[in-house]
């Protein structure tokens, strides 16, 4: 797992991306795409065309991060071009890295009373 800092927002970049890009290609995507400081300890998330490939970008106070996970079967969730840029908290980015419908999560069952 990435390690969140507190206050650290997290962000989806809707669409998909050129997943050639790296470290200052994504940086550059941040600054003039989404309009946001690339260096200021948020993580940017960006999904490939075909859906199995992801990119996290953040900064952690010392240099730029890269991480990248590619799904062997299925597709990262992922919202709608038309949403622009979205943003979600730190557990949904986890569910997200393992694959599972961030958006609406399963919670498991719980019981009511002991005995």
């Amino acid at each position: 797992m990435i390690p969140v800092p507190a206050g650290a927002r997290v962000w989806l970049a809707t669409g998909h991306t050129d997943m050639r890009k790296g470290f200052d290609g994504l940086a550059v995507l941040v600054q003039e795409k989404l309009k946001h400081d690339p260096h200021q300890g948020h993580l940017f998330v960006f999904r490939g065309r075909r859906g199995g490939l992801i990119k996290v970008l953040w900064h952690d106070g010392q240099g730029m991060c890269l991480y990248a996970k590619r799904l062997e079967r299925g597709r990262f969730i992922w919202p709608s071009p038309t949403d622009g840029t979205v943003t979600i908290t730190p557990a949904q980015l986890g569910y997200l890295l393992e694959g599972i419908d961030w958006r609406m999560p399963q919670q498991t069952w719980r019981p009511q009373a002991a005995g």
